[in-house]
């Protein structure tokens, strides 16, 4: 059997399919079910997070397994195969591990080093063993992978290159102030109430912000939250639970709303943030053009002398540009060039004032007819300078900050147009931690990983090699069992003090014979490539297969029972 987890993340996947591709916690159960009931898995765990979906599963055939862990990770998601193969990726064996402890020290996260992810590790463990989907492999793998996250940020200073998601949003919404200042004196709204909501509402707190309002589904989750933060001695903020039906008129209150919720539909749409932002100023929020129009950002030109039946609209030239160098960038067709090539060579030239060094109409006629054949092969005009910048007329100040922080999205991804309106969600956090800075410590944190990646597979296929030599062991004393009762048959007299002698005497012979085979053995089963020496072991002692899968059983029957037991931190 062979560890392989197939998934996808924000490092390969547009967050618009990783929020279609989001599984809810039924879906999850679902997916581990039908995972193990497969024919080629025998355990599986699911690592869902706002930012990635993964599925590890134990399996022996790893073709087979690629195909059924991709068709059920399609299907349990709703984005069809062919759609969600190109943003898939495979890992296998120790590549597989290595992916996991990468991701359990953060660095796979959106933000490198967030330490968020190993609560989310630990409860993905958690829901494998409640649902019995997690054998002797996936409960090594993933309490192993706790344990080296943790290492990663106890021995490094991982931590300072990265915070939590909800920092790096925080620090986003402040827009490179200081988020304490920003922070100081505002009314914050938080929806939901889970773990990330929890996260974002003690930090906000922290921050300084002067109340925090919890609204949930479930009253009574907000409630406990809200006590925690109005009791927790570190700060005081004022803190108050509200029904979900009270978010729109709390977010008229609201400087600042964070919403991380499990729901699969909008919570608030551009017409509530809309509604919000006129209940706060008394104006309505106008949606804010991304970039105006190129005729309203310069001043037109008025139209040159003695251009009548130009077919280019010659009022659009900026000064300074050859007719053909605006066609170019206005995409014109070949036809259109090509009649404005007749028309050039006709005689009628454009009469305007030309920079030293320009070439006079006959040469233009030449180059537009040659852009025009360009445009006939090609089938489009390449261009050949840079569009002109257009001015960007500066949005208002935003008096309500929206971090969005769900998959799929909580908040209308069209309130990014509404003007009084800054809104940071996963998208805009991709793109912001594409440039984030990253720690000298991020290099250590790759070789303690890779340091662990190599002993945790070291100590697997030693394992793998141990019910062969524990069936070894078996068969040893099987024999000296058998030619002592032979033994007793030919010398019925014999006392009980020489039969015990000479049973100690054969068993320290089979043992001495056994010592220095099965140690060597393990010591090489634990080196790539050591797999084939439980094969050798069982050819050359004619082992039973039966009894050396016999053994396994046992063991890994064992070590679930052990694991399922202590489901503390790792």
């Amino acid at each position: 059997m062979s560890l392989l987890v197939v998934g996808l993340s924000h490092r390969s996947a547009p967050v618009s399919v990783l929020e279609r591709a989001s599984l809810n916690a039924e879906a999850q159960d679902k997916l581990l079910h039908d995972t193990v009931a497969a024919e080629p898995a025998a355990e599986a765990a699911v690592l869902a997070t706002c930012n990635r979906i993964e599925l590890y599963a134990d399996v022996d055939k790893f073709h087979a397994g690629v195909a059924e862990l991709s068709t059920l990770l399609a299907r349990h998601s709703g984005v069809g195969l062919e759609e969600l193969t190109p943003y898939l990726y495979v890992h296998y064996e120790d590549r597989a591990v290595h992916h996991l402890f990468s991701v359990a020290c953060g660095l796979d996260s959106m933000v490198v080093g967030e330490g968020q992810i190993l609560g989310q590790i630990k409860d993905s463990l958690a829901r494998a063993q409640e649902l019995h989907t997690a054998g002797r492999l996936l409960n090594e793998l993933f309490q192993q992978a706790l344990r080296v996250g943790k290492r990663g940020h106890s021995e490094t200073g991982i931590d300072r290159a990265g915070q939590s998601l909800v920092t790096f949003g925080l620090e986003q919404l402040a827009a490179g102030a200081d988020v304490g200042g920003w922070a100081r004196g505002k009314k914050a709204l938080v929806i939901g109430a889970g773990s990330m909501s929890s996260l974002a509402a003690a930090t906000l707190a922290r921050a300084g912000v002067a109340e925090v309002v919890i609204a949930n589904r479930t009253f009574e989750r907000a409630e406990r939250l809200a006590r925690i933060l109005t009791e927790g001695g570190d700060t005081r903020v004022t803190a108050r639970a509200v029904p979900m039906d009270a978010v729109p008129a709390e977010l008229t209150r609201a400087d600042v709303a964070v919403s991380c919720t499990g729901a699969t539909g909008l919570v608030l749409t551009a017409d509530a943030v809309a509604a919000a932002v006129e209940g706060r100023t008394g104006q309505p929020a106008a949606v804010a053009e991304d970039r105006p129009r190129a005729a309203d950002a310069r001043q037109q030109p008025p139209a040159a002398a003695g251009d009548e039946g130009c077919p280019l609209d010659l009022s659009a030239v900026q000064p300074g540009f050859s007719v053909m160098g605006e066609a170019a960038v206005a995409g014109m067709d070949a036809a259109t060039l090509e009649q404005h090539a007749a028309w050039v060579a006709g005689g009628t030239a454009v009469d305007r004032p030309r920079e030293s060094g320009r070439r006079g109409p006959e040469a233009d006629a030449e180059l537009i007819g040659a852009l025009a054949a360009t445009a006939a092969s090609a089938g489009r005009v390449p261009e050949a300078r840079r569009p002109e910048p257009i001015a960007v007329v500066p949005r208002p100040q935003p008096v309500l900050f929206l971090l969005d922080l769900a998959m799929p999205r909580d908040i209308d991804a069209a309130v990014h147009r509404l003007s009084g309106v800054r809104l940071v969600d996963i998208e805009s956090l991709a793109e912001a931690s594409a440039d984030a800075p990253m720690a000298a410590d991020v290099d250590q944190v790759r070789r303690i990983v890779a340091d662990e990646v190599a002993a945790f597979g070291a100590a697997q296929r030693a394992a793998h090699i141990t019910p062969t030599v524990v069936a070894l062991r078996s068969m040893a004393a099987d024999v000296v069992a058998g030619e002592m009762a032979r033994l007793e048959g030919r010398l019925p007299g014999l006392d009980d003090k020489h039969r015990a002698e000479i049973t100690q005497t054969v068993k320290r012979v089979v043992d001495k014979l056994l010592h220095a085979p099965t140690v060597r053995v393990k010591q090489l089963a634990a080196e790539p490539g050591g797999a084939g020496y439980a094969d050798a072991l069982r050819t050359l002692f004619d082992l039973d297969p039966e009894t050396v899968a016999a053994v396994s059983r046992a063991e890994g029957g064992r070590n679930t029972e052990n694991n399922g037991k202590n489901r503390g931190p790792a």
